[in-house]
């Protein structure tokens, strides 16, 4: 267990984040994209909406042009967060599903090596505390063998992690027990889980199971629904068991925030506003059966 429960926010209590262009039309028709060149334009709608957070997205297509890889870029996030009093806390790294850190093609992995070193460097200049590492599609590590290669890879980066004070949030396709046992042979209190209520309900795992095997290192959750076996769907109507969810989160100790990859349309913030709705009305009756 993590700590003790009467220490614990309400969960209506909990910062509260959106993922990175929900709140704008989509970029380049992309479901989920950092919007190059109207990104700023999201600070000041999630502030209107009363938002804490926008998880920022590192794309593999055009990572250069990202502000979270230059000096001046980061320094535009944290002026636009200061000014909107929407803080950039947490980055979705997609660049490594498609470019994994552990690929089989020795100059992939160097470039994505690279590409993280920059990362973590600039990250500790927001103030950045996760960075989320998906290791799911081509990047999953579902083989023995893919494991491996990919904590060799990881090992060199866990005292940069522990000298900024950064996590690295895993998010993976994996059951319960096998995601422990992998953070088990990487041993670091750096390396934490990223949990996703909609894709753990679309691969039908059991949230007191996966909780039971690592509650205790989520420092970051995606709040979406999914059909099991299916796509993403508006919150409420897909099979995520958000009661029995939610009442792990609490009993684990969770401390981080709710960030908001939910179910999207082409222009976004409408589908947006209505689900927000509906997870603030959601916390509060969760809280309420808490007790």
């Amino acid at each position: 267990m993590g700590t003790n429960t009467s220490e614990i926010l309400p969960l209506s209590a909990k910062k509260i984040g959106v993922m990175q262009g929900r709140l704008l039309p989509k970029y380049n028709g992309r479901y989920q994209a950092h919007p190059i060149g109207y990104w700023e334009d999201e600070f000041e709608i999630a502030a209107s909406l009363g938002l804490d957070l926008i998880e920022f997205i590192l794309d593999y297509n055009d990572y250069e042009d990202n502000p979270l890889m230059s000096v001046s870029g980061c320094r535009e996030i944290k002026e636009i967060s200061n000014q909107s009093g929407v803080h950039v806390k947490t980055v979705c790294a997609d660049y490594f599903m498609d470019a994994p850190l552990h690929s089989d093609d020795l100059n992939v992995a160097t470039l994505s090596a690279a590409v993280l070193r920059q990362l973590i460097l600039n990250a500790q200049n927001i103030g950045i505390s996760d960075l989320i590492i998906p290791l799911v599609d081509q990047s999953s590590v579902a083989t023995l063998e893919s494991q491996d290669r990919f904590i060799n890879a990881l090992t060199p980066f866990l005292i940069d992690l522990e000298a900024q004070n950064i996590n690295l949030n895993l998010e993976t396709d994996l059951g319960p027990s096998e995601f422990k046992n992998l953070l088990d042979q990487i041993d670091s209190k750096r390396v934490t889980v990223n949990y996703d209520t909609g894709n753990s309900a679309g691969m039908g795992y059991d949230p007191e199971q996966e909780f039971a095997a690592y509650g205790d290192r989520i420092t970051d959750i995606h709040i979406k629904d999914r059909v099991k076996d299916g796509f993403s769907v508006c919150l409420g109507q897909g099979s995520a068991n958000f009661s029995k969810t939610f009442k792990c989160i609490q009993n684990y100790g969770y401390t981080g925030p709710f960030i908001m990859q939910a179910f999207r349309d082409d222009e976004g913030l409408e589908i947006f506003k209505t689900q927000l709705t509906w997870l603030r009305a959601r916390l509060e009756v969760e809280d309420r059966n808490l007790g």
